[in-house]
């Protein structure tokens, strides 16, 4: 049996099966009705009703040749006027993302791709509405001064925010026929809604039923258009609202929480269910939308964020254990103990829904790099975890293995490179290569390590030059991003008060491992000579296992808190980030470095590296972001957060991850509860950036991939994501399964 929920068909008899795996974890503060809502959504019915688009923009509209911001624009009002709604009963907070091109990161009824990792200006939009935004686009008319493009764009902004009115137009009227239609009870509860929802966005908000209903729909609509925003500082946003109507009873906590479930429960509306995504095939798994929470921190004053928003987004994560949005604590020296132990109590029901942020090392960072200290004070991140100003910034990362370009100066045959500005590189550098005598190339440790540098500085160099800007239009992203109106330039044309594009290097920690075992026993102990160790490392280590196995079980790598190791890691560092450091803004961008791999292990740089000195053979999964090797962190989760810290992260403005991996059964009880406390604190006081800790046994990770219809709702942090673990690639969950498990 189906049934017509507001113009989609969704399935009312679809079953949803747990099997072993538990998906509500925490106390039951919810009522049933929630819970049983949640499970519709996890269960993928609802995402397996989004359909592409019925309807097309009128052919006479196209064959007039319109700029592209007015095709996009008009695609944006005839989305609102034409895309599914949907009000599923008992739901409190309506809007949806109803057309399937929208979560495969296109803009729908037209070519054109859509835009994420950003954090949109949801707080400002909040404060002034649409009225507010519509305000700001009169006046910059009539100032005049703008140039044809600046005009055409603030023109098409105006009529996505016609767009907007339209879609809420629609679900009022929608609302208003439930009403007519339901009995007493169901009266009573739309009545609700529609009260919530009437005035905003439009206009700001004036209570906390109304501020979740605005953000919710400010979001959403983005969304049904194909933009994947981080929502933020929700704590932030909405905590004043909630503290004035509790201390006047407007709303009850338990209602509070409810209508945050709701906001959560939302969230999963692009959940298939199945064996993968809507957006990506399955790679990077069904949750990844680029849709990141951040809690607590302080706020541009200074003053602890730290509210009952906070306590309740806890309360709905921990009960419903979705990971639909994942949440970065941001934590410092003065964070009280009680946040600290709650957030330890949620990772240790794993999934990987909460990973943590160091203000003490982020925003002096920040700082330091020229940001306003009201400004840093106030960061968020990108949709994923690199940090960012929300509402002010285009963000950009370029991503590069360190790894390749150590293979290419070694000789090491390589296929097509990773990126564009790699092909480049590479190419000129292989022009320049003499085909044998690497050893006579490189007498000495000095000469290969100072080759080495010279190719990380010349692939630096090509990012740094790269353009920022590109034609994509986006006049209904830009309308919550500040500057835009003002310079009347978009989101992707240097509209925003920053354009941010940060070079990332991945690799580090095997470029490390593969030197220090090149100077140990190429160098130092003469053991093998360069040529002998490349052609081992052409050959796949062929007929040298004993030489392989003794490599990876005498040598102490990277994450062991060894100081010979993390010394040598620290120059490397301090080449890499001198050399992106030396340009903060180039071509109208800001150019603040980073390191990351984002599964790129995986998913671009595996199948362009060979074998590594370090004993690992080609097709092995390497490090991710500034995290040990997989097997090679002996000596516990302490050693690799020392490890990892070593380096001075005050030279990485844009950030960095350290990920870890902890058995459950080594965190039970209070004396677990108190060792993530502990690992947390240790993170903060020895100056990290930003941690994920994911805590689950590799044999039910392996169970679930052999039989993933039992673990539809297991979820693991992937990067700066989390996702469902069954919805993810085979050698995505390989990399997962294979990280280090630390007791």
């Amino acid at each position: 049996m189906k049934r017509q929920i507001m113009g989609t068909m969704v399935d009312s008899q679809a079953s949803v099966t747990f099997g072993v795996f538990t998906p509500f974890a925490g106390d039951k503060l919810l009522s049933e009705a929630t819970r049983q809502l949640a499970l519709s959504y996890i269960s993928g019915e609802i995402g397996r009703s989004v359909k592409p688009a019925a309807f097309a923009l009128d052919p006479e509209f196209l064959e007039s040749k319109p700029t592209p911001n007015r095709h996009y624009a008009e695609a944006v009002r005839r989305i609102a006027a034409k895309a599914p709604l949907r009000i599923l009963p008992g739901e409190r907070l309506v809007g949806a993302a109803t057309l399937s091109e929208a979560a495969q990161h296109m803009t729908p009824l037209t070519p054109f791709r859509s835009i994420s990792h950003t954090t949109l200006g949801f707080e400002k939009a909040l404060r002034i509405g649409y009225c507010g935004i519509r305000k700001q686009i009169d006046e910059r008319l009539q100032r005049g001064g703008l140039d044809t493009d600046g005009v055409d764009l603030l023109e098409t902004m105006w009529t996505c925010i016609e767009a907007a009115g339209i879609w809420h137009s629609r679900y009022l009227a929608a609302i208003d026929r439930l009403i007519c239609e339901a009995d007493v009870r169901d009266r009573d509860h739309w009545e609700t809604v529609r009260a919530g929802l009437c005035a905003v966005p439009e206009r700001p908000p004036s209570n906390f039923r109304e501020a979740v209903q605005a953000l919710w729909f400010l979001w959403s609509f983005q969304r049904l258009c194909g933009n994947w925003s981080g929502i933020g500082r929700i704590d932030k946003m909405l905590g004043p609202y909630l503290e004035r109507d509790l201390e006047t009873g407007i709303i009850t906590r338990d209602e509070a929480r409810e209508l945050l479930a709701h906001f959560w429960i939302k969230g999963c509306e692009w959940t298939t269910g199945g064996g993968h995504g809507m957006a990506d095939g399955p790679n990077t798994g069904d949750a990844q939308y680029y849709q990141n929470i951040v809690l607590a921190g302080v706020d541009e004053q200074g003053e602890p964020v730290l509210n009952s928003v906070t306590d309740l987004v806890l309360d709905v994560v921990e009960e419903l254990h979705i990971s639909d949005f994942p949440i970065a604590v941001r934590l410092s020296s003065q964070t009280p103990e009680r946040l600290l132990r709650r957030v330890a109590a949620i990772q240790r029901l794993g999934g990987g829904i909460i990973a943590v942020y160091n203000d003490d090392r982020i925003i002096p960072n920040l700082v330091n790099f020229g940001y306003p200290l009201d400004e840093a004070r106030n960061y968020a991140n990108d949709g994923c975890w690199e940090v960012l100003v929300p509402g002010k910034t285009s963000f950009g990362y370029q991503p590069f293995d360190a790894l390749l370009l150590l293979q290419e100066v070694l000789g090491l045959s390589v296929t097509e490179p990773v990126t564009r500005h790699e092909k480049v590189e590479c190419d000129e550098w292989k022009t320049h290569q003499p085909q044998s005598g690497i050893a006579a190339r490189f007498p000495d440790f000095e000469s290969l390590y100072t080759a080495f540098r010279e190719r990380l500085s010349a692939t630096v160099e090509v990012l740094l030059d790269s353009d920022p800007f590109h034609e994509l239009p986006c006049p209904l992203l830009s309308l919550l991003v500040d500057d835009c109106i003002e310079r009347g330039r978009a989101y992707t044309q240097g509209g925003p008060s920053y354009t941010v594009r940060s070079p990332h290097a991945g690799g580090l920690a095997d470029v490390v491992n593969s030197l220090l075992v090149i100077r140990r026993l190429v160098y130092e102990k003469q053991e093998i000579s360069l040529d002998e160790l490349v052609g081992i490392l052409k050959s796949d280590w062929k007929d040298q296992e004993p030489l392989r196995l003794r490599i990876q079980r005498d040598f102490e790598f990277f994450g062991n808190d060894s100081a010979e190791v993390d010394t040598l890691m620290q120059r490397v560092f301090n080449d890499y980030t001198g050399m992106a450091g030396a340009t903060r803004e180039r071509h109208g961008a800001l150019r603040p470095a980073g390191i990351s791999t984002f599964g790129r292990e995986v998913s671009a740089y595996l199948a362009h590296r060979t074998a590594t000195a370090a004993g690992n053979r080609k097709g092995a999964i390497l490090a991710a972001n500034f995290s040990p090797s997989p097997g090679t962190d002996k000596r516990g989760p302490t050693s690799v957060i020392r490890s990892h810290c070593a380096v001075d992260f005050g030279r990485l403005p844009c950030g960095t991850a350290l990920d870890l991996s902890i058995l459950p059964q080594c965190l039970k009880g209070e004396t677990g509860l108190q060792a993530l406390v502990g690992l947390m604190r240790t993170f903060v006081r020895l100056g990290g950036i930003f941690m994920q800790i994911d805590v689950v046994d590799r044999d039910l990770l392996r169970d679930a991939r052999e039989r993933p219809e039992k673990y539809p709702n297991l979820s693991v942090r992937v990067s700066g994501w989390s996702a469902r673990f069954a919805t993810l690639a085979r050698d995505w969950q390989d990399m997962i399964i294979n990280r280090t498990e630390h007791g």
